[in-house]
């Protein structure tokens, strides 16, 4: 059976990933890539970074973004949540300051959820103190749905 989830279970799913699909369109055409994401809860916005390139190029030319997160365990139990929202660049000490949040919320997820220790977030810990900082950016959400699929 296929239910629309609740608001909070909706909420529950993004916040407890960070893994998932965005969403863009670039000269007319849709694009779907998967990036690494923090969800912000208290602020409503899911926090990422990227090169420049093409993705960053669509969404400066068209802010309306999604981003889709799915938990599957079979072909009959899974969890998928879809967030709506704008693109938002940021740069300086704002950036920086997201990237910070984005670091200490994936690091948190990965060892709570997965157990494992990490060795990698001194590379996010590197990009905050950078001064060439990749292009962090944030997805200002106006909507999130979402569907469970259990039998």
């Amino acid at each position: 059976m296929i239910r629309i989830l609740s608001q909070i279970e909706s909420t529950r799913i993004l916040t407890s990933n960070y893994i998932g699909n965005l969403g863009y369109i670039y000269r007319n055409r849709p694009y779907v890539v998967p990036i690494t994401y923090f969800f912000d809860a208290e602020n409503n916005v899911i926090i990422g970074y990227s090169a420049e390139g093409h993705k960053i190029r669509a969404m400066r030319k068209n802010e309306n973004v999604s981003l889709s997160v799915s938990e599957v365990d079979s072909v009959n139990s899974w969890n998928s949540v879809m967030a709506q929202g704008r693109f938002s660049e940021l740069s300086g000490s704002d950036a920086k300051a997201q990237l910070h949040i984005f670091s200490l919320g994936v690091k948190d997820l990965i060892i709570n959820k997965e157990h494992r220790k990490l060795d990698f977030i001194s590379d996010f810990s590197s990009k905050i103190y950078k001064d060439d900082l990749p292009i962090v950016f944030q997805i200002k959400i106006d909507e999130i749905t979402g569907r469970i699929r259990r039998n």
